[in-house]
């Protein structure tokens, strides 16, 4: 449903929702402001999310990431999206963290593959004291392979954060998924401020935050809109926003969810590269039903930054040399570990 046929009132609420929990930046547009931006006549649209893209990045430049599930199954949320949950129908048996040295010589791999940045993610509410070590000893591990580092691995508690941090991690995921007014749809395990909460804590202790969410989960548009302003209204912009398009995955509650229009996903990945300029906009999961056409169009739209590898978590992906045949077509190259592509 379009932000437009919603009531005043109804457009009201949801403007004082957007910003309650996460605060606001003075640069922030307002949620009219962002309606105008994401409605806009398409080319024109298109246009300004290039053009802010080119002021901040290499336009031909796109940063590549590898993600690997180190710890799959038995998530005690019940995020109606994810076949990892215990909770919402999914078959997938639950296993134990993965031991260091499996999890380097995937690093290594990936790094070999052209992989800057390796992602660790743990299907879990938060993690346990007792695999504190473990984790601390895998980032330390991929950073002296001379890559990237980022985890997921749910909520922390303030000294987690702090050991992850003197471990080496450079980055932490935390999605906030969708919009405050659609979040209780999708999860009611936790709630959308503890999601801001923990990026806020991880942020302030010195750790760069990757956050951003996923489309197609039956969402309105004013969703997709309020989940971006609220990335956005952040006291820093995450440094990386992954856009996902969902993946509906058997026996989930989301898996008969209508698709998005794909031109409803590029309006998306533009509107997030105008509200967070320097940040990197990532394309992620759902590129193996996207054409080349569409992926080239979100490229042109703002995204830099993709998941490299035949699968993400447990969803497939296209794999390495799909993506070196489309970047040739493009003309893209990959940013080099340690640089950030902004100009």
């Amino acid at each position: 449903m379009d932000l437009v046929n919603e009531t005043t009132e109804e457009q009201a609420i949801d403007q004082i929702t957007v910003y309650k929990v996460s605060g606001r930046r003075a640069d922030v547009v307002s949620r009219e402001e962002a309606d105008a931006i994401y409605n806009q006549p398409f080319m024109d649209l298109l246009f300004k999310a290039h053009t802010v893209h080119r002021e901040n990045f290499d336009p031909n430049q796109v940063q590549r990431s590898k993600l690997l599930s180190i710890k799959t199954g038995g998530c005690a949320e019940d995020c109606a999206y994810c076949s990892q949950s215990a909770r919402n129908g999914s078959t997938l048996s639950a296993s134990k963290l993965m031991e260091v040295q499996a999890v380097l010589a995937e690093a290594q791999k990936a790094k070999e593959g052209g992989a800057s940045r390796y992602c660790m993610g743990a299907a879990w509410r938060s993690p346990k004291d007792r695999d504190m070590a473990v984790l601390e000893a895998m980032v330390q591990g991929v950073k002296e392979l001379g890559m990237e580092t980022c985890m997921t691995l749910g909520m922390l508690e303030d000294d987690q954060i702090h050991r992850l941090k003197d471990a080496g991690l450079d980055y932490y995921n935390h999605n906030i998924d969708t919009s405050e007014r659609y979040y209780s749809e999708i999860i009611t395990t936790r709630t959308f401020a503890d999601r801001i909460e923990t990026l806020n804590r991880v942020r302030d202790a010195g750790i760069k935050v990757c956050a951003g969410g996923i489309v197609g989960m039956g969402e309105k548009q004013m969703d997709r809109i309020d989940m971006l302003l609220t990335l956005a209204s952040l006291k820093e912009h995450p440094d990386s926003v992954p856009i996902n398009m969902l993946i509906p995955i058997e026996n989930t509650p989301m898996a008969e969810v209508e698709k998005l229009d794909p031109i409803e996903f590029v309006r998306t990945i533009a509107l997030a590269r105008i509200l967070m300029p320097k940040s990197h906009v990532r394309l992620s999961a759902g590129r193996t039903d996207m054409t080349d056409e569409l992926q080239a169009m979100c490229f042109f739209a703002g995204a830099n930054s993709i998941f490299v590898g035949d699968t993400l978590l447990t969803a497939n992906n296209p794999g390495e040399d799909k993506d070196a045949i489309l970047f040739n077509k493009l003309g893209i190259t990959p940013m080099a570990a340690g640089c950030d592509g902004k100009k």
